[in-house]
C-alpha cells in the first residue's frame, strides 16, 4: 500500500522483511542515479535493529559502486568503551561499513577528550562531504537521530551537538535489546540536528515494529511539530518512510 501525506510518500509492508528488501531496491536505484550526475557521493546512517533487513538487503546488490560513496553515521553515545558494541560507529561498521568497500567512512568519536571540539570536526566534514542521502529511523519518541522532543528544533543553528537521552528514548534502547538495563544507557549523546539530515536531497524512513506504531501515527496525523522530531517528513521533498504491518497499525487508512 502506498500513502501520501504533505510531502511525505508511504510505503506499507506485510512483513519487515519485505519493507527492507524494497527500501534496498529504492535507494540503490536512487544512489545509481546520483552517480551518473556525480563523480562521488555522500551518504549518512542510522545505527538501530531497525535498519538491519534494509542494510542486509543493501549490500546484497552488488552493482553499487561503494567505492563512489563516503559514509557518515548520526549519532554516537558519549562514554561507551571503543570496543563496546552498543557503539553506534561499531554497529555500522560490523552491519555495513566492514562490509562493502566505501570511497571513506567517517566516524563521529564518542570518545573524545573534547565533546565541543568534536562536533565541530564533524561538522566541516559535512561541510566539506554535503549529504546526498540519508537513511534513518524514527525512535519510540518520534525522534531522528537522538533530536529526542525536549531537545528538537526545526531550525537549530548547529550541525552537530551534544544532548541529554530522554527516559523513554533510553528505555527503546532496552526493548531493542541494545542494553540489558536501563542504568547501562549512556545519559548523553553526539547527535546531528534536524537541519543537517534534512539538508539531505534524498531522505529514506525505514521503520518496523510494533513499538514504534505510537510515533508513526504521530509522525503521519499529528501536527508537524518538535514534540514528534520525525513529523518534519511531512514537509521534506524526495522523502519515503517504509512501514510494515506492525508499524502501522493505528493508521487511518485513508490518508491522503
Amino acid at each position: 500500500m502506498e500513502l501520501v501525506k504533505d510531502e511525505l510518500k508511504i510505503k506499507i509492508f506485510d512483513t519487515r522483511e519485505r519493507m527492507g528488501r524494497v527500501a534496498a531496491a529504492d535507494v540503490a536505484f536512487c544512489v545509481k542515479k546520483l552517480l551518473t550526475q556525480k563523480r562521488c557521493i555522500n551518504m549518512i546512517f542510522a545505527a538501530a535493529p531497525s535498519q538491519n533487513d534494509f542494510l542486509e538487503a543493501l549490500i546484497d546488490d552488488k552493482t553499487i559502486e561503494w567505492e563512489r560513496i563516503n559514509a557518515f553515521h548520526m549519532d554516537e553515545y558519549i562514554g561507551l568503551g571503543p570496543d563496546d558494541p552498543q557503539g553506534f560507529g561499531n554497529f555500522l561498521k560490523e552491519r555495513i561499513f566492514d562490509k562493502v568497500p566505501f570511497k571513506s567512512i567517517f566516524y563521529i568519536n564518542g570518545q573524545s577528550d573534547n565533546l565541543q571540539e568534536e562536533c565541530e570536526r564533524y561538522a566541516e566534514l559535512l561541510d566539506s562531504y554535503p549529504v546526498d542521502i540519508v537513511c534513518l529511523g524514527i525512535g519510540e519518541n518520534g525522534h531522528i537521530a537522538f533530536n529526542d522532543p525536549h531537545v528538537a528544533h526545526f531550525n537549530d543553528s548547529e550541525r552537530v551537538k551534544i544532548v541529554s537521552l530522554d527516559e523513554k528514548c533510553r528505555v527503546q534502547q532496552v526493548h531493542d535489546g541494545c542494553f540489558s538495563t536501563l542504568d547501562r544507557v549512556p545519559m548523553s549523546a553526539f547527535t546531528l540536528t534536524i537541519p543537517a539530515l534534512i539538508a539531505a536531497e534524498y531522505m529514506f524512513c525505514m521503520v518496523p515494529s510494533k513499538t514504534k506504531n505510537i510515533a508513526v501515527f504521530n509522525t503521519i496525523n499529528g501536527p508537524i511539530s518538535e514534540s514528534c522530531p520525525a513529523s518534519i517528513l511531512r514537509k521534506k521533498e524526495n522523502a519515503i518512510l517504509y512501514l510494515d504491518s506492525d508499524s502501522s497499525e493505528l493508521l487511518n487508512k485513508s490518508v491522503n
